[in-house]
């Protein structure tokens, strides 16, 4: 089903706050490698939302993500202060590892062997 209008502005909007409030608190650099908002999408009652973190040199995802969910209080507190004016209620957050680099690497693999058993 398509994102409504709503959606995506408040999307857009937790994108953009969710990325500064990453910087601010320090969680964009972690363990030699960089840590940022892939996307953001939320359900259609807006009370859900699933951030989608892209995670560059990171020897140990599930680790990122556990010190990620460990301070989420302090990312939503951060979010709230943020955005109260622009939203009657906060979403609930949920956290995820963007992996779609991953398979575009799989799939660039996969697309040359074609081509080199192929010729």
């Amino acid at each position: 089903m398509q994102e409504g209008k709503r959606q995506k502005q408040v999307a857009g909007l937790l994108h953009e706050v969710l990325s500064s409030t990453f910087q601010k608190l320090g969680l964009t650099m972690m363990d030699g490698g960089m840590i940022s908002i892939a996307s953001v999408k939320l359900t259609p009652d807006l009370f859900e939302a699933k951030v989608f973190i892209s995670m560059l040199n990171i020897k140990d995802p599930a680790s990122a993500m556990k010190k990620i969910g460990d301070r989420s209080w302090e990312i939503k507190k951060e979010l709230v202060s943020q955005v109260r004016h622009q939203l009657r209620s906060m979403p609930q957050l949920h956290f995820f590892v963007d992996d779609t680099l991953d398979y575009v690497d799989k799939m660039e693999v996969l697309f040359k062997k074609i081509k080199d058993n192929g010729s």
